[in-house]
């Protein structure tokens, strides 16, 4: 009869601690590896099966100096595809590019496929780079919306201003405005008011930009200022007041913002360098250096160079016999030179030190036929009235505007 072996105790404790340490070996691996879920397959075989195209954006805004050829060759544009654009361009749009405007590149696997050049809020060029290159206008959408603000100063106009609710551009374009006549630092006074009708340019129902004033009232010290926008055919925008004159002077009153008078004319003068009596025949605005220099009034460079004690100087031949002069300038605007026809407001250079100067300075000259006035007092002539044969234009526009503002005062109890 056949029996069994007799299996030694110890035999058997070692199978079982090797079966066990397996099942523990198993049990493990599951954790660590767990067997990927029906959707995670299928997911995996979806990205494996996408197509490779990859659509990308770049943004870009245009620098000082800067044009398309150079922001091109920046962003790598193979120069056979930049002579395609610069070719299809037949209006010119493209060399109208400015300082800030923005720039929107999009991408199709690392090849550019559009350009956006951001001109506004409301204008945009599209340049598509496909087989052939267009080169299209994008004008939103836009509509203009017209509000009345009104308000009293008990500090400053500026506060007053934002106070009403006004734009801080708006509130400047209000200020040049009235700038000829009024004082913006040292008229002003307490309970002086104003009201006036702007425009608002809304895209897509967004704000785009702040648009014209079109009617201004000012009462300083209690005079009474008016402005009424008026579109000429030929000339464009300008602003009158209530009886057709224009309320923009021939000459602004300082050729420079944001300076104080440091020395005025006084043919009495102690020179603070010769130390000796030397008549000051001009103003003398300190400002920041480079502070920009702009010409008070239309005319022609008579003399753009270096003068003795007056370092680097200007001189503009006005209308009238009027001529005036820049000095101690820390530079010129390159672009002129004698002969050079120069408009109001234009820069024609910037604020320095040259020549005997005791700080960075402009000495203002302004002088009628040939004798020098003080550029603070003298009285300045000014622009065209409106032309005799749009009179009755404007004062048909006047009344409507006067209806429009009635109709606003009644809606506001309390407008001033």
């Amino acid at each position: 009869m056949i029996g069994f072996r007799k299996v030694s105790f110890n035999y058997v404790l070692v199978v079982f601690l090797l079966l066990v340490f397996f099942i523990l070996l198993v049990n493990l691996d599951i954790k660590n590896n767990p067997e990927l879920p029906v959707e995670d397959i299928f997911e995996s075989e979806e990205i494996a099966n996408t197509s490779p195209n990859s659509i990308s954006y770049d943004f870009y805004t245009v620098k000082e100096g800067e044009n398309l050829s150079i922001i091109f060759e920046e962003f790598k544009m193979p120069l056979n595809t930049a002579y395609k654009i610069f070719r299809q361009d037949k209006n010119g749009s493209l060399r109208n590019i400015k300082p800030g405007n923005k720039m929107r590149f999009s991408y199709l696997n690392d090849q550019i496929t559009e350009i956006e050049i951001i001109k506004n809020n409301i204008n945009s060029l599209i340049i598509s780079i496909d087989n052939e290159i267009s080169i299209k206008d994008l004008v939103k959408k836009s509509e203009i919306v017209t509000s009345f603000k009104s308000g009293i100063i008990t500090s400053s106009f500026y506060e007053a201003g934002l106070k009403a609710d006004i734009p801080e551009s708006v509130i400047m374009d209000l200020a040049y405005l009235f700038g000829w006549d009024i004082d913006f630092i040292f008229d002003i006074r307490k309970g002086d008011t104003f009201k006036l009708i702007y425009e608002t340019v809304y895209a897509e129902g967004e704000i785009a930009k702040n648009g014209d004033i079109v009617f201004a009232e000012f009462i300083n010290q209690g005079k009474t200022y008016d402005a009424y926008r008026f579109i000429h055919p030929e000339n464009g925008k300008e602003y009158y007041d209530s009886d057709g004159n224009n309320i923009k002077k021939a000459f602004l009153r300082a050729p420079l913002d944001f300076a104080y008078i440091s020395s005025h004319f006084n043919p009495n003068r102690m020179h603070p360098i010769l130390h000796k009596i030397k008549a000051h025949n001009g103003v003398d605005y300190a400002a920041v250096r480079n502070t920009p220099i702009m010409a008070s009034g239309d005319g022609v460079i008579k003399f753009i160079g270096t003068k003795s004690g007056y370092g680097r100087t200007i001189q503009i031949k006005h209308g009238g016999g009027i001529s005036t002069l820049y000095a101690h300038m820390e530079s010129f605007n390159k672009k002129l030179k004698v002969g050079s026809k120069v408009n109001q407001g234009q820069t024609i250079g910037y604020v320095g030190d040259s020549g005997a100067a005791t700080g960075t300075h402009l000495h203002y000259e302004f002088k009628v036929g040939n004798k020098r006035t003080d550029p603070v007092r003298v009285k300045l002539p000014s622009a065209m009235p409106v032309p005799q044969e749009q009179r009755e234009n404007f004062f048909a526009l006047l009344a409507e505007n006067n209806k429009l503002i009635d109709r606003f005062n009644n809606l506001s109890p309390n407008a001033n």
